[in-house]
């Protein structure tokens, strides 16, 4: 489904102001990247968006610059079920970078993905494209809505190993979408 009004309403005053207002932490953290790892202050990577369209979203670097390169050498310690890469201790985090993730600092520059229409402030996490690529048909409906920043498990499951737990929250989000949904999401999260 399009973004609603009501909800593409909220993503561009939310993102906006949220931009303003963090814009020294974001500063801060830039900074903080730059002096203490050589690479790039953001972290690009291409994801699957709204009906597995690609976007480019925008992450400030919390790993070292080929940490790409190193993900095939790690597999065999995905925390995860599923076709997603998470670990816990992954050496691939730089010192800041833990810093950046414990306070989800890191996500920040995903506001001018809000801004620019291709995430939302709540909905599903967007895939990376491969790890879309691996999905099972039923998994392509929590690609049915907009990706967003945060999402109802981030809120009541973060740290549950199973993908396939997470995809029935985010098609249960799909199903329940709604401003009073949203707005509990976003301050459970905050």
């Amino acid at each position: 489904q399009p973004l609603p009004l009501w909800k593409r309403t909220i993503d561009i005053a939310g993102s906006t102001f949220w931009l303003v207002a963090l814009s020294p932490v974001m500063l801060a953290a830039a900074v903080a990247v730059k002096l203490t790892s050589p690479g790039p202050i953001l972290f690009k990577q291409r994801r699957s968006g709204w009906r597995a369209r690609p976007f480019t979203c925008y992450k400030f670097r919390s790993m070292v610059a080929d940490a790409e390169e190193k993900k095939h050498e790690l597999i065999e310690h995905n925390d995860r079920t599923g076709p997603v890469f998470k670990m816990t201790d992954d050496p691939r985090i730089t010192r800041v970078g833990k810093f950046l993730r414990k306070w989800s600092i890191d996500e920040l520059p995903q506001l001018c993905n809000v801004l620019k229409g291709d995430m939302s402030l709540v909905g599903p996490r967007p895939p990376t494209l491969d790890e879309a690529e691996q999905y099972k048909l039923w998994h392509d409906r929590r690609l049915g809505v907009t990706p967003g920043i945060t999402c109802i498990w981030q809120i009541t499951a973060r740290h549950d190993k199973c993908f396939e737990r997470w995809v029935r929250l985010d098609i249960e989000y799909a199903r329940r979408r709604s401003f009073w949904l949203d707005l509990e999401i976003l301050l459970k999260t905050l």
